[in-house]
């Protein structure tokens, strides 16, 4: 009886040590799975990037560090589509990448929702997508690999909170310029700033349109919001382009000069908001950067070390543009 149960004890304990063997070895290949089956050190990947709309001068900026980072590590191949715009373009483009079999999905979605089944295409046929600048509809590290930009509504709350205390600490009425509602960034940029002057109650945002990040219609609807509202002292717009239609808007009432511009992106070159602040065009802008090379340094991880997670979300910082330091950072 007594050796029974004892035999009966080992086949037990057998089991249970095996069971635990088991789940070790489960538990170390699920560990170890890469996120990339065929990565390696000397292979060679082609990566994907679907451009939101390569017409804008953020995105064309983004483009040329983009390739810049790419150019410096020889297993990358890089292919650039331009989505100009266009969320049919920019879907049939990701298939085509999907059809492609690219090892890596690079994606700025010129809208949220409409780009989401695309991405979650890419994502089915085991192809690693980072969201760059903008997001798709879910979370990062689930529904699509990572994401990697700039904090919108943080950058649009220290516009906020520079307007608040060193332009307007006195008060007075301003004006914002959405991007397109549709975009993320668009959204976030104006509840930021909005957030960002509430510190100031002698402040009052008497006017906020949708200009689409575009300068035209900037320039159009900052003309009629200073018809309206004459005493406007100082216009926030979402990017640069639209701060440099607000500019021209502002030249046709014959008040250049007498209002303060904040601008979004802080772009470098002739056209960009770091020289309008340096030559005193603009009052500030705030520098949105590209997260070019954090993701080349990302698809390294995945393609190259066979990472078996990243982050999924990567915040790249800001940095204010103002007459202080305008001058020292033109041309870098």
């Amino acid at each position: 009886m007594h050796s029974k149960s004892a035999h009966r004890g080992h086949n037990v304990w057998r089991a249970m040590l095996l069971a635990g063997t088991f789940l070790t070895v489960a538990g170390v290949a699920q560990a170890a799975d890469p996120l990339v089956k065929a990565c390696s050190k000397t292979g060679e990947f082609v990566i994907g990037f679907s451009q939101a709309n390569n017409a804008e001068p953020y995105r064309q900026h983004v483009n040329d560090e983009l390739t810049a980072a790419a150019k410096a590590v020889p297993q990358f191949t890089l292919q650039i589509a331009d989505g100009a715009g266009s969320v049919n373009t920019q879907t049939s483009q990701v298939d085509n990448f999907i059809t492609q079999k690219v090892d890596l999905l690079l994606i700025s979605p010129f809208e949220a929702s409409p780009l989401t089944p695309a991405v979650q295409r890419a994502m089915k046929a085991g192809i690693p997508v980072i969201e760059l600048d903008r997001k798709t509809v879910g979370d990062p590290g689930k529904d699509y690999t990572a994401f990697i930009g700039g904090d919108n509504y943080k950058i649009a709350l220290e516009a906020g909170n520079y307007t608040a205390k060193t332009l307007l600490p006195d008060g007075g009425d301003v004006a914002v310029l959405e991007g397109l509602p549709s975009s993320t960034p668009a959204v976030e940029r104006l509840n930021g700033f909005k957030d960002g002057v509430k510190q100031n109650s002698k402040i009052k945002v008497v006017a906020e349109q949708a200009a689409d990040w575009l300068p035209d219609k900037a320039q159009t609807a900052f003309a009629a919001m200073l018809q309206a509202n004459p005493d406007i002292k100082m216009v926030y717009a979402s990017n640069d382009m639209m701060a440099a239609g607000a500019r021209l808007a502002a030249k046709g009432a014959g008040k250049e000069g007498q209002i303060k511009i904040i601008g979004t992106d802080g772009l470098p070159g002739p056209a960009g908001g770091i020289r309008a602040v340096a030559e005193g065009e603009w009052a500030a802008t705030f520098t949105y950067p590209t997260g070019a090379k954090e993701a080349i340094d990302m698809a390294k991880s995945i393609l190259l070390d066979c990472a078996t997670s990243v982050e999924p979300t990567v915040t790249v910082a800001t940095m204010a543009i103002t007459p202080d330091n305008a001058k020292s950072l033109m041309g870098k």
